[in-house]
């Protein structure tokens, strides 16, 4: 069966009634239930034809013979597809959303504040995962003695994210020494990765052990004791909301998949990377997950590049049951997209 099947504006006009009227309730949808929303004066008779003519369709399934109908898979993307994009978020959601992005400037808050409000508003799971590039790099570093063997490590990055860590060194420090590790860092390393600036130090420190001045003793003092650790490597995974699955989905294996799949957050990376990517300039939905993730077919997943600019700091998304409020989410996800890039472009 094709995914997008052609049928008439009579059936596009039940088909909707029938995936709005599901979500709501949760219910299988009968031919009266219908016909109470009084859809051009139909009779139950004459709605249950044309679901018998979705169902032949693919668009619609019985999951008991006296029951009602549901969405099938590709009657929720039929009506996906059928969505305007032209819907506005409603006051009470970006009140929301403007009250939890208040004073935010930097990617990593950013994205942390996501996941709950998108957990909020859509009643799903609020997911987003920061990736590498130019604002995540290194702006500078300031090294500060603290007592004998004791030092404040400040690193700032160009997202305006600060890092503060306490050190414990093997021997002590003089400020002098500090500053002019600190000093030697920000002229060589200023704009670059974190990862990327530990593999050339690691090379740097190779290379001078046999002449080992005290420039470089002291600066592998700091890089060993973690100054520039990334405690996440080179992506951040936020997730929130999990706790909405378990009071919303009744089929305990679905759910236990789902779960034990946001516990890793390396699946969580690689599944919002096989179907969000820096070419796309709206929200995707995306109905069933089995592509990247064979356990997840019967889940949801609502997403969007996060930008700033031409630059794709990030990805964010939603990811629930099929029997999500789907313009609700959609319109979610593109106003936060939206404002990620406002806020990020206005701290520059």
């Amino acid at each position: 069966m094709a995914d997008s099947p052609q049928i008439g504006r009579r059936e596009q006009e039940i088909l909707t009634a029938i995936v709005q009227t599901y979500i709501s309730t949760g219910e299988p949808v009968g031919s009266r239930t219908i016909a109470r929303r009084n859809l051009e004066g139909l009779s139950a008779a004459s709605i249950r034809n044309v679901m018998a003519d979705l169902a032949e369709a693919g668009l619609l399934e019985q999951p008991h013979t006296s029951s009602g109908r549901v969405p099938s898979v590709h009657g929720y993307r039929y009506y996906v597809e059928t969505l305007s994009g032209t819907a506005s978020i409603s006051p009470e959601d970006e009140q929301t959303m403007q009250k939890f992005f208040h004073g935010v400037n930097d990617v990593q808050e950013f994205m942390e504040r996501t996941t709950h409000v998108l957990s909020l508003v859509s009643r799903g799971v609020g997911v987003a995962v920061t990736s590498g590039g130019p604002k995540n790099a290194l702006e500078h570093v300031h090294f500060q003695r603290l007592a004998e063997q004791k030092v404040l490590a400040v690193v700032v990055m160009r997202s305006g994210l600060v890092r503060d860590r306490m050190l414990r060194v093997g021997r002590a420090l003089s400020q002098a020494d500090l500053d002019m590790a600190s000093r030697y860092i920000n002229e060589n390393f200023r704009g670059w990765t974190l990862d990327s600036l530990r593999v050339e130090l690691e090379r740097r420190i190779e290379q001078e052990r046999n002449e080992y001045d005290r420039l470089m003793c002291s600066i592998e003092q700091l890089y060993r004791n973690g100054a520039l650790a990334n405690d996440h490597g080179g992506e951040t995974v936020f997730v929130e909301g999990t706790a909405n699955l378990i009071s919303r989905d009744n089929d305990s294996d679905r759910l236990r998949q789902l779960l034990q799949a946001l516990e890793e957050k390396q699946r969580v990376c690689e599944l919002l990377a096989a179907y969000l990517d820096a070419r796309q300039e709206a929200v995707r939905v995306v109905i069933g997950l089995e592509q990247a993730m064979p356990d997840l077919k019967n889940f949801v997943l609502i997403g969007a590049p996060a930008r700033s600019g031409d630059e794709m700091l990030g990805r964010l998304a939603v990811i629930g049951p099929t029997r999500m409020d789907y313009q609700h989410t959609i319109t979610a996800v593109s106003y936060i997209a939206t404002l990620f890039d406002k806020l990020l472009n206005e701290t520059e």
